[in-house]
């Protein structure tokens, strides 16, 4: 866990406005639908920030930041892959695309997705309801 979590203008100068917008535009999505737990992390060696929603010890999604980047990221499981397959059909072509190249590991599908404007959000939140259903109304 961070000990500082960074301040906005540091986000924006991370990002740059434009990707910040997307980057609060996303979080925002998130936040209306979902009540969870917000810990924010070193991204590790390839991104700078982390940002993890989680509930019970489980993770939904996590956002990474790093300069001029925004990553989003959701892991997607077994039974998770199958749930996919029925919705892939309702989804943009860039969405699929992006799960079909994604790696396969033993504990599951690591999709990641490198927003830079909302067009694909409504397709995000599809995918997190696969994981779990929306707890806000």
């Amino acid at each position: 866990m961070l000990e500082t979590i960074p301040s906005q203008s540091s986000m924006t100068e991370l990002l740059g406005r434009p990707l910040y917008e997307v980057w609060q535009g996303l979080c925002s999505a998130i936040d209306e639908k979902y009540d969870m737990e917000q810990l924010w992390n070193s991204g590790g060696k390839n991104w700078t920030y982390e940002y993890k929603y989680r509930r019970g010890g489980k993770t939904l999604c996590s956002l990474y930041a790093k300069k001029n980047c925004v990553g989003f990221m959701i892991i997607f499981g077994k039974q998770e892959r199958a749930k996919f397959e029925d919705i892939k059909d309702t989804l943009s072509p860039a969405v699929c695309r992006q799960y079909e190249e994604a790696q396969t590991y033993h504990d599951g599908k690591w999709v990641m997705f490198e927003p830079t404007d909302p067009t694909e959000f409504e397709d995000y939140m599809r995918l997190l309801a696969i994981k779990r259903r929306p707890n806000r109304k």
